[in-house]
C-alpha cells in the first residue's frame, strides 16, 4: 500500500470514529471542516485543475440551497429528490457564465470580477423574490427528532457529520479520477499555457466550460446540505462574497491543484478561526469580524512562507507524490 493510501486510510479511520469521541461543539466544528473541505475541493476543479479563478462560487451554493430548499418548503419534496435539480441549475448557470466569459476572451482578474458580479446580481434578485422569502428569509419546516431520517436529512448532529464526510470522500475520489483522466491532462495543459494547449489541438473553450460545469454542480450539492443543516436561508447570508472567500481559502492555504490540500487547508483555517473566537469569548471579548482577521493573518503567513500551500512541502517530507 502506498503512503498516500495509508494516509487516506488513517484520515478516514479518525474521521469515522470522531463523533463517538467528540462533544457537541467539537462535532459541529468537524462538520464545518468537512463542509469547507468539500466546497474547496469543488472550487479546486475550476482553479486548481483548469487555472480559471472564480471568486463568486457562493452563487452555486445559493442556487443549490434555494432549489432544494424551495422544493421542500412549498411541495414537501425531500433533499435527495431536489438534488438533481439543484445540480442541473447550478451547472447551467456555470455554463452560461463560462460561455459568456470565454467566448469573448474574458480571463484572469476580469473573469474573477465577472463571477463576483453574477453572485451579487443573484443576491439582489433573490432579495426581491417573495416565493423564496425575499430578504426576510426562507425557513424550512423542522421536526425535532432523535432518530435518523436520512430521506429528509433530519436527525442528530452526527447524521450531518457523516453525510458531509461521505460527500467529502466522494469529492476526493472524483477529483482523483478526473486528474488521471484525459480531462485532467487537458485542464493542466490549459492551466500552464493556454496558447500552447490550443496550438496542440485542445479545444480550450470546451474544456474550460466543462470544468466550470463540474465545479458548479459539485458546489451546488454543498448548498443542498447547507439548506437542511441550517434550516434557514437568507440571500445576504448565502450569496455573500465572504462565503465565496471561505470556499477559496481551503485550497489556497492547503495547496491549489492538489488533492489533499483543500482538506488540510480547511482544517487549519477553521480550527484557527474557531479557536480564536472561543479564546476571545473566554476573556469576555466579542469582536465583530474576528474570524475575518484570522483568515487574513493565516492567508498572509501562507503566502509569505508557504506560497504553494501547506500540503506540498508536507507531502515532500512524508514522501508522498
Amino acid at each position: 500500500m502506498s503512503r498516500a493510501a495509508l494516509l487516506l486510510t488513517g484520515l478516514l479511520a479518525v474521521a469515522l470514529v470522531f463523533p463517538w469521541l467528540a462533544g457537541g461543539y467539537a462535532l459541529s466544528v468537524g462538520t464545518l471542516i468537512l463542509y469547507f473541505a468539500y466546497t474547496s475541493q469543488s472550487w479546486n476543479v475550476m482553479m486548481g485543475f483548469a487555472g480559471q479563478l472564480s471568486l463568486g462560487h457562493a452563487l452555486y451554493v445559493g442556487i443549490g440551497a434555494y432549489a432544494a430548499g424551495a422544493l421542500f418548503y412549498h411541495f414537501g419534496i425531500g433533499p435527495w429528490a431536489g438534488l438533481p435539480l439543484a445540480v442541473a441549475l447550478a451547472a447551467l448557470a456555470g455554463v452560461v457564465i463560462a460561455c459568456l466569459a470565454f467566448r469573448f476572451g474574458v480571463s484572469g482578474v476580469y473573469f474573477a470580477l465577472l463571477t463576483i458580479a453574477f453572485a451579487e446580481f443573484t443576491r439582489i434578485g433573490f432579495d426581491h423574490v417573495s416565493w423564496t422569502g425575499g430578504p426576510g428569509g426562507m425557513f424550512l419546516k423542522v421536526e425535532q427528532r432523535d432518530s435518523i431520517d436520512l430521506v429528509h436529512l433530519r436527525g442528530p448532529p452526527a447524521l450531518y457529520y457523516y453525510v458531509m464526510l461521505a460527500l467529502t470522500a466522494g469529492a476526493l475520489a472524483l477529483c482523483s479520477r478526473l486528474l488521471g483522466s484525459r480531462a485532467g491532462y487537458y485542464w493542466r495543459a490549459i492551466r500552464e499555457n493556454e496558447e500552447a494547449a490550443q496550438a496542440l489541438g485542445i479545444n480550450v473553450f470546451r474544456w474550460k466550460v466543462l470544468a466550470m460545469a463540474i465545479s458548479a454542480g459539485m458546489t451546488a450539492i454543498s448548498g443542498v446540505f447547507f439548506a437542511f443543516y441550517n434550516n434557514s436561508l437568507f440571500p445576504e447570508q448565502v450569496f455573500n462574497t465572504g462565503r465565496s472567500i471561505e470556499i477559496v481559502l481551503g485550497s489556497v492555504i492547503g495547496g491549489v491543484g492538489t488533492l489533499f490540500g483543500p482538506i488540510f487547508g480547511a482544517a487549519v483555517f477553521t480550527l484557527l478561526s474557531e479557536g480564536a473566537t472561543e479564546a476571545l469569548r473566554a476573556v469576555g471579548w466579542e469582536i465583530p469580524g474576528s474570524k475575518g482577521v484570522v483568515y487574513g493573518v493565516v492567508l498572509l503567513l501562507v503566502i509569505v512562507f508557504l506560497p504553494q500551500g501547506i500540503w506540498p512541502p508536507l507531502a515532500r517530507r512524508l514522501g508522498i507524490r
